[in-house]
Order: C-alpha cells, then structure tokens, then sequence
C-alpha cells in the first residue's frame, strides 16, 4: 500500500471547520460603522469618513435621497421622482461592478431605493416611499432597547467584539468595570435617542403626506446626524478604553 493513503489520515479530507457564532458576530461587527474604527484610537477625520463608507459610500447614501426630493420639488410627479433614484442607484452598482469593488452596499442601497420606489408606485402616494425607512428606525430601536433591558448594550457588545477576547474566549470583559459599562450603556442610549428622534419627526409627517418635509428631515437625520453620533459615540468609548483596541484593529 502506497505510503501516502488518505485512508491512514483522515484529518487530511476533512473540511474546514466552520467558523464559530462568535467568529461571525465579530466579523459582522467589524463591518458596522463603529466597526471601523479602533476603540481606543484617536479620532480623526480621516477614520470617520471611512466608517460611513468613504466618499463613495457617502454618495451613495445621500444622492438617491436628494434626487427624490430635488425631483419632486421641482414637478411634483410620483414617478419620475422615484425612478430617478433608482436609476441612480443602479449607476452606482455598474461603477462597482466596473472598478471590481464590493457590491455589497451598493446593492443593499438600491435594493432600498426598489422597495420604497415600488411601495410608492403600488400606493400611487409619494408618501409611500419613506415606509420601508420607517420601519427599519422602528426594528432598530426596538432592538436597542431589548438590549439594554437584558443589560447587554448593543454597543458595549460591539465594542466587546472589537477587542481581543478572554482567557475564556469570551468578549464580555467590559462587564466587569463599572465605568466601561455605563460609558457602554449611555453610547447605547444615545443611539436610542437617534432613532426615536427621527421617528417622533418622520412619523408625523408622513401621517400628514409633507412629502417634500419629510424628505428633506430625512436626509438631515441621516448621514449627517449618524456621523455626528458615530464621532460622539467614538469620544465615549476612547475615554474608557484608551489604546486598548489597537490589537484588535490590525
């Protein structure tokens, strides 16, 4: 028999193992806004912009958004002000496709903008097109708050997979310090604050059809007010956690 018989090394055939729940949450976690950047590195401009996406990412979060509501100010026609966007965001993706870079927000962007467009034509209400927004700020908040109630904030959990874990192999030793954890849970709160202040406005508003209101505080709510909280919740976490995430951000 040859020497080198699989048969005598099983091991050799077997598959790779699959990559454990912690494995997946921490890489889903370094995709997040805060995921890109180091817990206790110093903020700059620079990081900032790359967590909401870079100036690609920033385009393709706002230009879809500004386009619906610069059309529909302008001939307050349902279609053209939901196809454009769409038309857009497909632009986006045949760049990407073109350049070979990752489809991933691209494709979640348009998809987006599809589902609003096509709720808005269905309903024949430009209103329509803010629904799928709505319920997302809806589920996020729910979330956040399910997570403070089981007093694991969602922040502190993102931060804990940021950084190297246990002896254990856990990531929870945030838990243990009193100052990280309330530093974890205020961050979390703030986070609360930011959806519950875009539904208290937007729900409103779309209840009374001021589409071009609505339109316009959407796009106030969004990127600019997720970068300032990113920035605010960035300044939290540092003073706690100082140089401690550098290992974790190689």
């Amino acid at each position: 028999m040859p020497d080198n018989d699989d048969t005598t090394r099983p091991e050799a055939d077997a598959p790779d193992a699959l990559p454990s729940f912690n494995e997946q949450f921490r890489a889903a976690v370094q995709n997040t806004g805060l995921g890109k950047v180091a817990p206790g590195e110093a903020p700059s401009g620079h990081a900032l912009v790359a967590a909401i996406g870079g100036v690609r990412g920033l385009a393709e979060s706002v230009l879809p958004g500004l386009a619906f509501l610069v059309v529909y100010a302008i001939t307050k026609e349902l279609v053209p002000s939901v196809l454009i966007p769409v038309v857009i965001g497909a632009v986006f993706v045949v760049l990407r496709l073109l350049q070979r870079q990752s489809l991933v927000m691209s494709l979640a962007g348009i998809l987006g903008v599809a589902i609003s467009a096509g709720l808005a034509l269905i309903t024949g209400r430009a209103e329509s097109n803010f629904i799928p927004g709505i319920i997302i700020n809806i589920v996020w908040l729910v979330g956040l708050l399910v997570t403070l109630a089981i007093r694991q904030p969602l922040i502190g959990l993102i931060v804990g997979f940021l950084l190297p874990p246990n002896e254990d192999g856990s990531h929870q030793d945030w838990r243990a310090d009193p100052a990280k954890r309330r530093v974890l849970t205020v961050a979390t709160w703030l986070w609360v604050g930011l959806f519950a202040i875009r539904l208290v406005i937007e729900i409103p508003l779309y209840l009374t059809a001021q589409v071009e209101l609505l339109a316009g505080i959407k796009l106030i709510t969004g990127v600019p007010l997720y970068a300032a909280l990113l920035w605010v919740t960035w300044l939290l976490v540092r003073t706690v956690f100082r140089r401690e995430g550098n290992a974790a951000a190689v």
